[in-house]
């Protein structure tokens, strides 16, 4: 049962991005990803990594921790950007 939680724990936080870009996108009127987007796939993908590996699912594996690599290098590029546009304005 322990797990089961798990796994819709990190359903529920990997479902959450998409309401926070939903809400981001509709108070700017226009689509944007907000960083917190980005944090909660992270969250939401290590956790139903946790859970695949429990249930020994090599689909779910894969498909979970190449996602994970990919919304931090995301992250990673966010913040060199934002060090980036730093730097020249001054």
């Amino acid at each position: 049962m322990v797990w089961v939680i798990v796994g819709f724990l990190g359903q529920a936080m990997f479902s959450l991005r998409f309401l926070i870009q939903w809400l981001a996108s509709e108070r700017a009127q226009k689509s944007v990803i907000p960083v917190a987007f980005w944090y909660f796939s992270i969250l939401g993908s290590l956790i139903l990594l946790i859970y695949a590996i429990h249930r020994k699912d090599p689909v779910f594996i894969v498909g979970q921790s190449v996602g994970s690599f990919i919304y931090f290098r995301n992250l990673v590029l966010i913040k060199r950007n934002k060090e980036s546009n730093t730097a020249n304005k001054t």
